[in-house]
């Protein structure tokens, strides 16, 4: 008989854990905790908590533990669990109601034994074999079925070998046992199915995100891997800052839930890209649009080309009559001296319009030329110019290829970014999700934008979203106007921005001292571009 200050230890002890439960983000954690709990609230030895499959069709194994036995499988152990699911159903699809567990799931009943071998109508063959191959005793067995708030069985919790508090034996589970045991099971089966309902949620919230990050990458090839990547270093960079014991980042710290935040705000982190139209984002050559014009350009050298010819024997035939040899070879000096100087200036455009680092002034000066200096009849028969205004323009980008209204257009997509995250209803848990991902493009002296934030005004989480942001776009390998950079000239511009107060200097040291950027090259680069000792193999 339990003595009334017992069942009053036991019922705080329930209401505490209840509490805890409710708290408790992983699954695995969870469903560890409510078998650990009933056992601790009932005394009992052992347990198990099977879950019901997918297709509901069977129990299967999710948590083991035998006290006595030191058995402990599933669950945080690390250990799996090898036993085959238990059918809920024979072959022929009747109810399979000789196994004790299939049966409470079945018929939605508690079931209570007071011995296993002597009991009538279950069959515990497999218990027995069991106790035969390691020495053990099974004999009461107290079964509960987990119910949600939909009145559907999830999963069942069995507890094994009631234990006497005073002589240590094995007894029966007692009426207090079972109504304890029963209130557990339905406080744990609704934080069970709250995180099930959650973690449905987050999964399916994820898959909104990676859809528009799908879209992006259907828009574009170039920019869907830095959409995936962009999150993954910034993670990187997170943890070890975590792992900071010294200087000034030693105090930062995170929970599961600022990790999930900033996992969020990484994988959002470009999704105003939505708004960029393609022949920016793409514009490999700095005369792409829908297509490269560059070809347009080679039909007017054919042009002046045919024109230069069409001259040429014009002044021959002027001189038939007179046939003077030295005069016609003139002339065709003088052609072949055009067309050679077309060609010249025909490959110069041609390499203008591939985007480099730096365009020198004497050549932006030359395309000014070539494009005012000769005329074109066009299709209306209208003498024009070689190039437009618009051609000069992009044909002298002084670096890479876009203009300045095309790098407008390109940064507007942190705006789009900013507007479209700060209409969602964040819970709190993610209500920094719009500030993490917004500032990847500020800068710590207060130069970069949108806001032109200074490293002050931005959180940590922001400043390590801006480091993995431009370590990724000068690595990646899938630009279309750039090979990926080598990891040496990488870490010198990345310490150039260091210097200039592009990018947060604490964070930076970290990013070297604990080799996040060797990680990341072993995980990400090609391996030709990797030319710096002491990179870490990946895991």
């Amino acid at each position: 008989m339990d003595s009334v200050e017992d069942l009053f230890r036991r019922l705080e002890q329930l209401n505490a854990i209840g509490a805890a439960l409710s708290k408790e983000r992983d699954i695995n954690r969870l469903l560890e905790n409510i078998l650990v709990a009933a056992k601790t609230i009932t005394h009992a030895d052992g347990g198990t908590l099977y879950r019901i499959t997918e297709d509901g069709q069977a129990l299967r194994f999710e948590i083991v533990r035998t006290d006595s036995l030191n058995i402990a499988l599933g669950g945080t152990t690390g250990k799996p669990i090898t036993f085959p699911d238990l059918p809920l159903h024979d072959e022929a699809g009747k109810p399979n109601n000789f196994l004790v567990a299939a049966y409470a799931a079945l018929h939605d009943a508690t079931v209570n034994v007071a011995d296993a071998y002597t009991e009538a109508g279950f069959d515990f063959s497999g218990t027995r074999k069991f106790d035969q191959r390691t020495g053990y005793r099974s004999q009461s067995f107290l079964t509960v079925p987990l119910k949600n708030h939909e009145n559907e069985i999830i999963g069942v919790l069995q507890l094994i070998n009631a234990i006497h508090q005073e002589s240590g034996k094995v007894v029966p589970f007692s009426a207090a046992d079972q109504r304890l045991a029963e209130s557990l099971a339905s406080q744990a089966a609704i934080a069970l199915t709250n995180r099930q309902l959650i973690s449905q949620l987050e999964t399916l919230f994820e898959s909104f995100i990676n859809l528009i990050n799908l879209a992006i990458d259907e828009k574009s090839p170039y920019t869907g891997g830095h959409c995936q990547r962009v999150p993954e270093l910034t993670m990187m960079i997170a943890e070890a800052v975590n792992a900071t014991t010294d200087g000034p980042l030693a105090d930062f710290q995170m929970t599961d839930k600022d990790r999930y935040e900033l996992k969020i705000a990484g994988m959002l982190h470009d999704c105003g890209k939505v708004t960029t139209p393609v022949h920016v984002v793409d514009k490999a050559t700095k005369l792409q649009t829908l297509f490269d014009r560059i070809y347009l350009v080679d039909t007017r050298f054919e042009v002046l080309k045919r024109d230069a010819e069409i001259d040429a024997l014009r002044q021959q035939l002027a001189l038939r009559e007179r046939r003077d040899t030295a005069a016609e070879e003139a002339i065709r000096g003088r052609y072949q001296a055009e067309l050679t100087a077309l060609q010249d200036e025909r490959e110069f455009l041609r390499k203008s319009n591939v985007g480099v680092e730096a365009m020198s002034e004497a050549d932006q000066q030359r395309v000014r030329d070539i494009g005012r200096q000769h005329k074109w009849r066009n299709v209306e028969g209208v003498e024009a110019d070689f190039l437009t205004a618009d051609e000069i323009e992009n044909l002298s980008i002084r670096a890479g290829t876009l203009t300045q209204k095309e790098r407008e257009i390109i940064n507007y997509h942190i705006v789009a970014t900013i507007k479209m995250l700060e209409q969602l209803p964040w819970p709190k848990h993610l209500q920094n999700v719009p500030e993490y991902a917004g500032g990847h493009h500020e800068r710590m002296d207060g130069k970069g934008y949108p806001k032109g934030l200074t490293r002050e005004q931005m959180s940590l989480q922001a400043r390590m979203m801006g480091i993995a942001d431009i370590f990724e776009a000068l690595t990646a390998r899938d630009r279309p106007y750039k090979h990926g950079m080598k990891l040496s000239q990488a870490m010198s511009i990345m310490e150039n921005f260091r210097k200039n107060g592009h990018i947060d200097p604490d964070l930076f040291d970290v990013f070297v001292r604990q080799g996040v950027f060797g990680k990341y090259a072993a995980r990400f680069l090609d391996g030709a571009q990797i030319d710096m000792a002491d990179v870490a193999t990946p895991d």
